[in-house]
């Protein structure tokens, strides 16, 4: 079994480059990063990236 993440770019990005971000998950913790600069991640539960999205996508519909 591998324990390696399988990071997933943001359906938003696009092949040209640009401010993209990757996320990978688990079932006890959210990883995000910057596809530009894989090294550094920020961690966060599953359920405060539940709320961060459902706050994006409540600002998109504006």
């Amino acid at each position: 079994m591998s324990t390696a993440l399988q990071w997933i770019k943001s359906s938003y990005s696009s092949s040209e480059g640009g401010n993209c971000i990757e996320v990978a998950t688990r079932p006890s913790a959210v990883h995000i990063r910057d596809s530009k600069n894989t090294g550094p991640n920020l961690t966060v539960a599953p359920a405060t990236w539940a709320a961060f999205l459902g706050l994006a996508r409540r600002d998109e519909i504006k």
